[in-house]
């Protein structure tokens, strides 16, 4: 899961970005209304984390241009301002939910998971691949049965090699999945990603392979007999 955080004040969205790094999501971060309009035109992102009170107005004119443009795009309001008239009003404009701060990280990811839990919001919940299946609503890869343990950036890759199993995905899709903006990326950086989630799918004996279409991407397919299908 891709998410976008607006978030002005620097130690909070540090926090906050590091909380939801350690269970595998991307956070890219944008300090007002500006940034956050400019990063939503990219249309890479899966939930929106929008502060109300930031530098440059009010975050519910975000909220109301998100709406506009990304009808489907989960939106959960971070703020302080948490009387009965502003949470109405924040869920009257869009948001799917609205969490008052401060508040535990664990009640954040609470929250992620019951939005990623609606049918409306997520077309596919399980993708199965051979003996390999991918959950995203917990976001869990499992081969046999059993958890597979990836770290963050394979983790991230997979879910969209899976979520698009059988068809081939362009490398500048996958690296929009598995890298946020402010990251510095290695021309060889995805390939070696890959060689290690490979390394990870032979070793938990996964049948499937990701197979790679030279100069467009790579695509997960299923194995059988030693023969892809």
């Amino acid at each position: 899961m891709r998410i976008l955080l607006v978030e002005d004040e620097p130690e909070m969205a540090a926090a906050l970005q590091a909380g939801l790094h350690r269970h595998g999501m991307l956070v890219d971060i944008a300090p007002d209304i500006a940034h956050a309009t400019e990063a939503l035109q990219c249309k890479v992102h899966d939930l929106l984390l929008l502060d109300r009170q930031l530098p440059d107005g009010d975050g519910a004119t975000l909220l109301i241009k998100a709406r506009a443009t990304h009808a489907d795009l989960p939106v959960i309001m971070l703020t302080a301002r948490g009387s009965l008239a502003d949470r109405i009003d924040g869920l009257d404009l869009g948001a799917d939910d609205y969490l008052v701060k401060p508040f535990a990280i664990e009640e954040l990811l609470a929250r992620i998971r019951a939005i990623s839990r609606r049918p409306a919001k997520i077309a596919l919940p399980l993708a199965t691949v051979g003996n390999l299946c991918f959950d995203f609503t917990a976001r869990e890869a499992l081969v046999d049965g059993q958890p597979l343990r990836l770290q963050r950036r394979q983790l991230l890759l997979l879910e969209t090699l899976a979520y698009r199993h059988g068809r081939t995905v362009q490398r500048e899709v996958l690296q929009e999945a598995v890298y946020g903006f402010d990251d510095a990326i290695q021309s060889n950086a995805l390939d070696a990603h890959v060689s290690k989630l490979r390394r990870a799918l032979v070793e938990a004996s996964a049948s499937v392979e990701i197979h790679v279409i030279r100069g467009v991407g790579y695509l997960l397919r299923e194995v059988r007999d030693g023969q892809a299908r």
